[in-house]
């Protein structure tokens, strides 16, 4: 019979994937690493799996096979290289759980094929229930698979709703720290500078995420995402800015009482919860001293200046393939950004535009979010010419 949980970890060469093997080396009785897959970085997916032994690993990027395969030939791991691969991958019957830690919409086909083999998913890639947050549920329900989410802000609803799923939710409250931009208003931000939208005041997360943290388009994919996750209409999820990060979110429930879930930033605790759920394993990490945060504050987020939020809401009030194609727009702008082709400012505004420029699709299939990813990709790089 087997004892322990066979995990996947897509993405494992990135802030949660590489956080995840922290996660998984503290419990060796409870996990089995299966699966490891990485994008382009080779040379670190090599050095996991020397360490780590998992019986597969996929590196994306095709021409980097032969540096893969040949670093490991000696071990006895399975090495595939190739979209189709990483598909395929999840679907093990040695594999239990998948945490999908991809970043943008790289995630969707692979979560996809999981569900359908009926693996449970570890959620940290958001985009995936942005982009086709309809289709993912509905499946998810068919194949009787949880998701589990390791948004640290999902992840705290999710612990708030545990004992609680009979009573109604009156709304819930995700908590964004405000960025490095924080208090800034549009005329500053228009001087803004790459390195400084880099430096996160509270987390360490990859530059896709950093960036998007910074003009709140994080926060704004992280309401859609709830949406799904927990069946909300838009009226009843807000925003509230908590620059210390300690209170994760909140869950109101109809009698007006409030549940939050607090801690110290890490993302190693969401990460764990999700894998190791129903159960708390103990762990080594730092505990909250609530003398060290004798003031815990909360503000409004500023939806001028930061209009990446306003176009999240206005995405979920049109439905359809709105908020997949806001989505590829947002990876297009941010690059570019990160590329320094473009301002802080801009980023927003080629959202704005792309979002207005692409034909929505109601009730779409997977064929429609394809086509949605595809026709805003080609627009927004068109604007950008």
């Amino acid at each position: 019979m087997k004892t322990k949980k066979g995990i996947a970890i897509l993405g494992s060469t990135g802030s949660i994937g590489t956080q995840a093997l922290d996660v998984l080396s503290l419990y060796p009785e409870q996990f089995e690493l299966e699966v490891l897959t990485a994008g382009k970085n080779a040379d670190l997916l090599i050095e996991q799996a020397l360490k780590f032994k998992p019986n597969t690993v996929v590196i994306t990027e095709e021409t980097l096979y032969q540096k893969v395969k040949d670093a490991l030939w000696h071990e006895e791991i399975h090495v595939y290289a190739g979209e189709d691969a990483l598909c395929q991958v999840v679907e093990s019957t040695q594999v239990d759980v998948v945490l999908t830690a991809l970043v943008g919409y790289a995630g969707l086909k692979p979560t996809i094929h999981a569900i359908s083999a009926g693996k449970n998913i570890a959620l940290a890639n958001k985009e995936t229930l942005v982009v086709a947050g309809e289709l993912i549920t509905q499946l998810a329900r068919e194949k009787g698979v949880n998701i589990y989410p390791v948004d640290s802000e999902h992840s705290a609803i999710f612990q708030c709703l545990v004992g609680e799923f009979h009573n109604k939710i009156e709304k819930i409250y995700l908590t964004a720290s405000g960025g490095p931009f924080r208090g800034m208003n549009t005329e500053q931000l228009k001087h803004v500078s790459l390195e400084q939208a880099l430096k996160h005041p509270n987390w360490s997360m990859g530059a896709k995420i950093t960036i998007d943290s910074a003009t709140l388009m994080n926060k704004g994919l992280e309401v859609i995402e709830a949406k799904w996750l927990f069946n909300l209409s838009a009226s009843q999820i807000d925003v509230v800015v908590h620059p210390q990060s300690i209170i994760h979110s909140l869950v109101q429930f109809e009698d007006g009482s409030m549940k939050a879930q607090m801690g110290l930033p890490d993302m190693k605790l969401p990460i764990q919860y999700a894998l190791t759920y129903p159960a708390r394993l103990k762990t080594p990490y730092p505990r909250f001293n609530f003398l060290d945060y004798p003031q815990l504050t909360f503000e409004q987020p500023d939806r001028t200046a930061f209009r990446n939020l306003n176009l999240a809401y206005k995405a979920m009030d049109l439905k359809g393939t709105v908020a997949c194609t806001l989505n590829a727009a947002n990876e297009i702008a941010v690059d570019a950004f990160l590329n320094k082709r473009i301002a802080f400012l801009e980023i927003a505004q080629l959202n704005e535009e792309v979002m207005d420029a692409i034909t929505n699709t109601l009730n779409p299939k997977l064929a429609d979010y394809i086509n949605a990813d595809l026709l805003a990709r080609e627009k927004a790089n068109e604007l950008l010419k």
